[in-house]
């Protein structure tokens, strides 16, 4: 058990020269030219379904009352065949991070990338010395034996990884847990892969797993904030004790549990397959591109495509109406990176249509 704070790192700045850290894609779709058919980020069309909007606006009367999650977290425990106290419900997956940075003792952390980036911005607000380990687009962006340094007692990798689509065998993530190292998996689309193949959320056997999980892609919660960690009771008592009273609130807890019953797993499930078959329609689409480069086999519910000239064609499909998420924010990745998110095949038509024209000008 974790009974005192970590002792304090070398001192180093909060914030990355080399890359902007704190650059998300809903900044894409914010501005004056609002209402852009969104590409770039990369939450569930179509929601929050109807009957999470009619639960949540239900549980408003109850606001006057301080949160509990305690049936959520049973409900979220119970979703993944654990018992509650390896639960931990946060204010989405990003407080989870922070919380990682702030209350586990971390002297060698390094992360995995190209990822997304908030587990190192956390790190680094944190007075962490982050160690970076580059994937290779040669190797399509896959983790190889012996690339994580052996004396890393933190390592943060994505499973599947955002923005690089990639679904990294469990087997391999899994070898990479060992005593004293904190191994920390963000499987924030794991309900976007069908079956949720490669998952270790419901591992008990790894020592220093981690898991973190989000509700906000499929559901469409982004605007709610909720998350959870699955990890040893230690681990979480840790985690736990660093939170503010009261973290997620009812709305949220509602959001968790309504999401973790049988029928919205069915409802997921559904989600999921269609998700493979229109990333499919898209790769199509692209494939009729030949200066495109996809990278693949993809798993997540986007693509990470490489464009010549793609800061210029970004800008050129912002003016006809597609916001698209840059990937030059991302250590390993350069200018010539986009990640786009994958929709419905009607819009992906329209997408693919606007984009030929924009190549075709340049």
């Amino acid at each position: 058990m974790y009974r005192t704070p970590p002792p304090a790192p070398e001192a180093v700045p909060p914030v990355c020269a080399d890359f902007d850290l704190r650059h998300h894609g809903d900044a894409e779709v914010r501005g004056p030219d609002a209402g852009l058919t969104d590409l770039a980020v990369n939450v569930r069309d179509g929601t929050p379904p109807a009957w999470l909007k009619a639960r949540l606006a239900a549980c408003l009367d109850g606001l006057a009352q301080y949160p509990d999650g305690r049936a959520a977290r049973r409900a979220v425990a119970g979703r993944h065949g654990l018992p509650p106290e390896r639960v931990l419900l946060t204010a989405g997956a990003a407080e989870a991070f922070v919380l990682l940075a702030r209350a586990l003792p971390a002297r060698r952390p390094v992360v995995v990338h190209p990822q997304f980036t908030e587990p190192e911005a956390a790190l680094r607000d944190a007075g962490h010395r982050v160690r970076r380990v580059l994937l290779d687009e040669r190797d399509g962006f896959r983790l190889r034996a012996g690339q994580v340094p052996e004396d890393a007692d933190l390592v943060v990798i994505g499973n599947p990884t955002n923005p690089t689509s990639v679904l990294h065998p469990a087997t391999g993530i899994a070898a990479l847990a060992r005593p004293g190292r904190t191994l920390v998996v963000d499987e924030a689309f794991m309900d976007a892969v069908p079956g949720e193949r490669e998952s270790l959320a419901a591992r008990t056997d790894l020592p220093g797993l981690v898991v973190l999980r989000s509700l906000t892609k499929t559901w469409g919660l982004a605007g709610l904030r909720i998350g959870y960690v699955l990890a040893g009771p230690d681990t979480v008592r840790a985690l736990e004790r660093a939170q503010p009273l009261w973290p997620v609130s009812t709305p949220a807890l509602v959001a968790a549990e309504g999401c973790c019953e049988p029928a919205a797993l069915a409802q997921a499930a559904d989600a999921a397959a269609r998700t493979v078959a229109d990333r499919a329609h898209l790769e199509a689409r692209l494939a009729e591109f030949g200066r495109i480069r996809v990278c693949g086999p993809a798993a997540g519910p986007f693509l990470l495509v490489r464009i010549p000239d793609a800061v210029t064609v970004r800008a050129r499909m912002r003016d006809r109406g597609f916001a698209l998420r840059r990937g030059d924010t991302f250590p390993g990745l350069g200018p010539e990176w986009l990640r786009l998110a994958v929709r419905d095949r009607a819009t992906t038509d329209r997408f693919v249509e606007a984009l030929a024209k924009v190549l075709g000008d340049l």
